[in-house]
């Protein structure tokens, strides 16, 4: 594979890294969070939280990174701080700490993604973005995969355990850390930042930003509206009759399937478009969302979770592709960044709302109200966004 480059395997190998620490802790989430006391509004509240810092964080570390001309800095200081938050989650259980830890590791994320994305983007040409962030996606997706498989180990021999899994956590994460050190900036270090970069500077580029650009990422905004945390469907599994073990089991499974299909995804969407590919991928959200308004079977839960991961496969990599495909080169991190950040923000009131009318409404309420969303914004994608082409000034 000629279009994966060594910079791409080492960023590859530490998402995979910090996917591994992260992915140990995603499943059992909610429910060291319900036995410390948190509600179901407060887990939708601190998860919206924690997504809007990382979201003002990669708008504005996106700019830098692109004043700077510098990537390799914001990419190993975010891995470093959302590795350090790991174990203190486990520290203390007083709610403010929970949220202070939970947001200095999407911090960490805040100030890498960017960055990250671009060095990905600056490896592929447009003919080959979609291989490319889908092979990243594909090797981040598989520490998904082996950080929940050891928690499933770990709490088979050590049951309710879950505040050891947070300092275990740490290892993998220091990890991946070390390894971001052998990457090597490519972009002019001698360049250095002329101006000061306020911190709400990157929503001025929504300005000068190419009208494709604002085309698609206001669909993609639209569709975060209703698209809450994934905590919400391993909650309404848990509550469905699961144990812990079948609910980390369902968790894997779709990140495996995600894994394994994030790859092919990308190579089919460098030859039908990363928009149809993206619009497929939306089809299977909705379809999933319905039924889990619905199901109460154990095997149908296990369906719904591998059309999940084939929704993931066919969209998270595929959209910083298509965006960094219609953006200028100079202005990626930027672009992805801005995107990513008003993102977040759209998934911190995403997953407060999904909390509140689960709360008030019941899950199913909640999942048709996302899925009905859903359809509408591929019917917006289908009339009123074309494929946009390389910019490359």
């Amino acid at each position: 594979m000629k279009y994966i480059t060594r910079t791409v395997w080492i960023l590859s190998v530490v998402s995979l890294l910090t996917d591994a620490a992260s992915e140990m802790l995603y499943p059992i989430m909610p429910i060291y969070l319900k036995s410390i006391g948190f509600s179901i509004v407060l887990i939708g509240i601190l998860e919206g939280v924690a997504e809007a810092t990382a979201g003002l964080s990669k708008g504005y570390f996106g700019k830098l990174s692109d004043n700077s001309g510098r990537r390799v800095p914001f990419v190993q200081l975010g891995y470093t701080l959302s590795t350090i938050s790991k174990p203190m989650m486990a520290m203390f259980t007083y709610p403010l700490w929970i949220f202070f830890a939970r947001t200095i590791d999407r911090f960490g994320k805040g100030i890498r993604t960017g960055a990250r994305d671009a060095l990905l983007s600056d490896e592929a040409t447009p003919e080959t973005k979609g291989k490319v962030f889908g092979f990243h996606r594909s090797m981040d997706t598989m520490g998904a995969v082996i950080g929940p498989l050891f928690a499933l180990l770990f709490l088979y021999f050590y049951p309710q355990d879950y505040r050891s899994l947070f300092y275990i956590a740490f290892i993998p994460g220091m990890l991946a850390v070390l390894t971001s050190f052998y990457l090597r900036e490519k972009t002019n270090a001698d360049h250095k930042i002329k101006v000061a970069t306020p911190f709400f500077s990157f929503l001025h580029y929504w300005k000068t930003s190419p009208l494709e650009y604002r085309k698609v990422v206001l669909g993609l905004l639209v569709f975060t509206l209703f698209n809450s945390s994934d905590i919400f469907l391993l909650l309404q599994a848990k509550q469905s009759g699961l144990d812990d073990t079948t609910v980390i089991g369902v968790y894997i499974f779709y990140n495996l399937i995600y894994a394994l299909f994030a790859l092919p995804a990308g190579i089919l969407a460098d030859k039908l478009g990363l928009k149809t590919i993206f619009i497929i991928g939306l089809g299977l959200f909705a379809v999933v969302y319905i039924g889990m308004a619905f199901n109460k079977n154990l095997y149908i839960y296990f369906g719904l979770f591998f059309l999940y991961g084939m929704y993931a496969a066919a969209t998270e990599g595929i959209s910083k592709a298509w965006i960094s495909n219609i953006t200028s080169q100079k202005d990626t991190a930027t672009a992805i960044g801005t995107y990513s950040g008003l993102q977040s923000i759209c998934t911190m009131m995403a997953s407060s709302l999904t909390g509140i009318l689960w709360y008030q409404f019941g899950a199913a309420t909640a999942f048709i109200s996302t899925a009905t969303v859903t359809v509408l914004v591929i019917v917006y994608f289908m009339t009123m966004v074309k494929i946009g082409t390389k910019i490359t000034t």
